[in-house]
């Protein structure tokens, strides 16, 4: 394992309690082509994106196809909130209010979850939420290599109503939206058409809606995010890291588009080869 002293005077910088605990619980591994043909094992990608956009669902997918964890900060943050842990108070006003949780927090919860990860003998992983600040990529950049930095992007209309349409059922877990998405073309852009992705039929009477998906927060979180996300787009840009991918639609028509932009292959997929 490889501990580099450097990001133990970056964690004190920011007074942060846990980065001993972070710095211990990455393995740093040299990968090859981080876009090779389901390379797999030891890839390193972050997901960036508008809240809503869809990075848990395509992280998901990739994290099965080439055999590493996928880790959402959002995940840990709403497991911390169930748990009713210290920590759950303070992160329910934040989470209620659409502002962004202190680096403090999201870096301890962080650790934990990988550390949890290297005891089960996890290499790679597949990150989701993290970072979000050029701070936060900063200290990633510390502790490991990023190959791939993937930044998932939808019309601001489209994304309004799939956080709206979000739905979780209280028994199973399971994340539906229940949004119809058709937007006409015009004035030179595109249509698009985003089916709903609808329960089953044992969910469809439990299912609820996050205290977090109203319109007032959400546009909010959209606010904060933009403001934040150029810097970091160009942050990850300049060393030749960031694959910029235009969602086009749903499910069916984006995943084909962005495992051929990966260079992956989903055998599960026929359309993957040929996109």
């Amino acid at each position: 394992m490889v501990v580099f002293n450097s990001l133990v005077n970056k964690l004190r910088n920011i007074n942060c309690p846990y980065g001993q605990r972070l710095i211990s619980s990455i393995i740093v591994e040299k990968s090859k082509d981080p876009r090779s043909q389901n390379c797999g094992r030891n890839v390193r990608w972050v997901f960036l994106g508008c809240p809503g956009v869809g990075k848990g669902t395509y992280a998901a997918r990739l994290s099965k196809l080439v055999g590493v964890p996928h880790i959402s900060t959002g995940d840990l943050v709403r497991h911390e909130l169930s748990s009713h842990g210290p920590l759950a108070s303070q992160l329910e006003d934040i989470v209620n209010r659409g502002k962004l949780i202190s680096d403090e927090i999201v870096i301890d919860l962080l650790s934990k979850r990988l550390e949890a990860g290297e005891a089960k003998g996890e290499s790679g992983f597949i990150l989701d939420g993290f970072p979000r600040t050029i701070r936060q990529a900063e200290i990633l950049e510390e502790v490991t290599d990023i190959d791939l930095v993937i930044n998932l992007k939808l019309r601001e209309e489209a994304l309004i109503t799939k956080c709206l349409g979000r739905r979780i059922c209280s028994e199973c877990g399971g994340n539906y939206n229940v949004a119809c998405i058709d937007i006409k073309g015009e004035n030179g852009h595109p249509g698009m058409s985003m089916p709903p992705l609808l329960p089953p039929l044992q969910c469809e009477t439990k299912l609820i809606t996050r205290s977090d998906d109203t319109e007032d927060v959400v546009k909010e979180r959209l606010r904060i995010y933009n403001e934040l996300s150029l810097p970091l787009e160009e942050y990850y840009r300049s060393r030749g890291k960031l694959l910029e991918f235009d969602l086009p639609g749903g499910i069916p028509e984006s995943w084909p588009k962005l495992l051929h932009a990966l260079n992956l292959y989903d055998p599960k997929n026929k359309e993957s080869a040929a996109a």
